[in-house]
C-alpha cells in the first residue's frame, strides 16, 4: 500500500509492531522515540493535528536528532523517518516531508530507512501530483478523457457517451461504503438509463474473476475499467483518487456537474441534468 493510503495514526504506530525488537528493555534513541510517538498519538486522538498543536513534539524530533548526532544507525534514522511521516500524513506539508526524506537519504545512506528514502521521495512527489490533479477536478471544469479498454476488451472513453449524462464511479467489490451505496446506484441507473444516463465503473479490484462475477450477480451492466492494480489503478492515479467511493457526474459535454454524490443527492442531480438535455 502506498504511503498516502495509510492513516496518520496508523503510520505513527506502525513502527512499534514492525521495528526490530522494541521491547521493555529497549533503550537509547529507540526508547526515546517510542515515548515521543506516544505523545504525538495522544494529541492526534484529541483532534490536535496542526503545526501549533504539535510544536513541542516537532521540536523534540530535532532535539533527539541533535542528541544522537553522529550515530548512523537504523534507530536514529527512524527518528527522521517518523518526522517526515508526521509532516506528510498529519500536517500535510509536502515540502518539509521532502526535506526530511532528502536528509534521510543524504545523512543515513547505510541504514534501512536511508536506502528506502528514494522510494519515499518518489511516493511523496506522486502524492503531491495526485493532489494537484484532484484539486483541478471542480464543478464546471471538463473531466479529462481517457482511451482505454473495458474489462471485456471493448473501447472505453467519455467521448463515446457524448451527449449523455455520465457518472464516473471509482469503486471496488472490497469497499464496504461502495457496496452499501450500490443499491442506490443501480436504482438510479435503472430509472434513468433509457433517458440518457450512463455509468463508467473504474474498479480498484485485484481479482478480475471476482469483479466479473460480482457485477453479473448485481446486474451492473455498465462498462468497467480494470487493470488489477488496486490503488495503483491507472485511471485512479491519473485523476488523483485516494479514497473510494469517488464519483464524478458529467453533463453531455463532459463537464463536471457533481462530485461524490450519493443517495437522494445522486438521484436528484441525475434527474436535473437529464431535464436540461
Amino acid at each position: 500500500m502506498k504511503l498516502k493510503l495509510i492513516t496518520a495514526l496508523a503510520v505513527l504506530s506502525l513502527w512499534f509492531t514492525n521495528s526490530r525488537g522494541l521491547a521493555a528493555e529497549a533503550a537509547g534513541a529507540q526508547e526515546e522515540l517510542k515515548d515521543l510517538i506516544t505523545k504525538v498519538q495522544d494529541k492526534l486522538k484529541e483532534g490536535k493535528k496542526t503545526d501549533a498543536d504539535l510544536a513541542d513534539e516537532l521540536k523534540s524530533f530535532d532535539e533527539l536528532l541533535a542528541k544522537h548526532k553522529g550515530e548512523k544507525t537504523d534507530d536514529v534514522a527512524q527518528i527522521l523517518y517518523m518526522k517526515a511521516m508526521l509532516y506528510l500524513q498529519v500536517l500535510d506539508n509536502t515540502d518539509k516531508a521532502l526535506a526530511a526524506a532528502d536528509q534521510l537519504k543524504r545523512d543515513f545512506p547505510e541504514t534501512k530507512q536511508g536506502q528506502n528514502a528514494g522510494k519515499m521521495i518518489e511516493s511523496i512527489k506522486e502524492q503531491e501530483a495526485a493532489k494537484k490533479i484532484a484539486r483541478s477536478l471542480v464543478e464546471g471544469s471538463k473531466f479529462p478523457d481517457f482511451d482505454e479498454k473495458d474489462v471485456t476488451g471493448k473501447p472505453l472513453s467519455i467521448a463515446k457517451y457524448q451527449g449523455k449524462v455520465v457518472m464516473i464511479d471509482f469503486w471496488a467489490t472490497w469497499c464496504g461504503p461502495c457496496v452499501r451505496e450500490l443499491p442506490n446506484v443501480i436504482k438510479t441507473y435503472e430509472a434513468h438509463h433509457a433517458k440518457g444516463f450512463e455509468i463508467i465503473g473504474i474498479s480498484l479490484d485485484k481479482d478480475q474473476e471476482k469483479l466479473t462475477n460480482f457485477t453479473k450477480d448485481q446486474k451492473m451492466t455498465w462498462q468497467q475499467f480494470f487493470d488489477g492494480k488496486q490503488w495503483s489503478n491507472k485511471l485512479a492515479v491519473k485523476y488523483g483518487v485516494n479514497s473510494i467511493p469517488m464519483t464524478y457526474l458529467l453533463d453531455g459535454e463532459g463537464k463536471i456537474i457533481g462530485k461524490g454524490l450519493r443517495g437522494e443527492e445522486l438521484e436528484a442531480a441525475v434527474t436535473k441534468a437529464l431535464a436540461k438535455k
